[in-house]
């Protein structure tokens, strides 16, 4: 699954909810890309540097670069630790980086700072970090960047969900069922019609990811049989159903534009002596009698 999820370049975008959290994913995803080799650049916003770091062994903490802005977002402290130019500097100064190896940037999250900056902007940067194909003084290509994204979606509008889906490649949500997490992908790919899969883990201590079988089919429904089933049309003023004697004297009704037999030999053969009807008609003066121009009255 982690394959498959780093396979294509540019934006990741992880999915949280409140009951089932994203991040136990994206610190997987992270070592998964440092165990390859690749630089990991990691904007840290929610939670502190050592709580982010906590699981990891050294091999992977080696190759983590952490920007800390969960200590001193506003740059308060005036220590020189903090980034003047804030998070979308930090973001564009990881898109000016020379290093033409492959690398992985992890945002952590990217509701924290949709919650505080123009969604335009962050969207632009987005757009720049996963698509860099060059760097300045060289014209080779660089290597596959991924950009993993965790979002918060019950914090924000559809509007702007659809935005940032709009940008990625790979979308992952993350539910569950039974206490057991699942992980529906989406992705992107160039000329193709996108493609969906869904996986069921979990995420070991080590935050290595452990793939696992799907609940039964027949456990996600389990009516109580305890229940007793409501009828909708208890108390109704009118009658949905109709007895057995409403019925054949609904069907031996005849209507009045149906014929039967004995109408038409009536209507057909009068009895003598029956009075019948005629019409009598008296020209007017405006009427048109010409048969050879029958519109001659139109003024044409």
């Amino acid at each position: 699954m982690l394959d498959s999820l780093l396979a294509l370049g540019g934006l990741v975008l992880l999915r949280d909810s409140v009951e089932w959290e994203g991040r136990g994913l994206l610190k997987a995803l992270i070592k998964k890309s440092a165990l390859r080799g690749e630089q990991v650049h990691v904007l840290g916003c929610e939670v502190s540097e050592e709580e982010f770091r906590e699981g990891f062994d050294s091999c992977v903490n080696s190759r983590l670069i952490y920007y800390d802005l969960f200590r001193d977002p506003l740059s308060w402290s005036k220590t020189g630790e903090a980034f003047p130019e804030g998070p979308l500097g930090v973001l564009r100064a990881i898109c000016r980086r020379t290093d033409p190896g492959p690398a992985t940037i992890a945002l952590d999250s990217l509701s924290w700072l949709l919650l505080r900056l123009p969604c335009s902007a962050v969207c632009q940067t987005l757009h720049a970090l996963s698509h860099q194909n060059s760097y300045p003084g060289d014209s080779s290509p660089v290597k596959q960047v991924h950009v993993l994204g965790l979002l918060h979606e019950e914090l924000h509008g559809p509007g702007l969900v659809g935005a940032l889906s709009s940008l990625t490649q790979t979308e992952v949500i993350l539910g569950g069922l039974m206490g057991q997490a699942s992980a529906h992908v989406l992705f992107r790919k160039p000329q193709q019609r996108p493609t969906y899969q869904t996986s069921w883990f979990s995420i070991l201590p080590d935050f290595s990811l452990d793939l696992q079988e799907g609940p039964p089919l027949g456990s996600q429904h389990h009516p109580d049989p305890h229940t007793a089933l409501v009828d909708p049309t208890t108390h109704l003023t009118f009658n949905l159903h109709l007895s057995k004697e409403e019925r054949e004297a609904k069907d031996s009704l005849i209507l009045p534009f149906q014929f039967s037999s004995e109408k038409q030999q009536v209507l057909l053969h009068p009895a003598p002596g029956q009075a019948t009807s005629h019409i009598f008609y008296e020209p007017d003066a405006y009427d048109d009698l010409d048969q050879e121009d029958p519109d001659d009255d139109l003024d044409i």
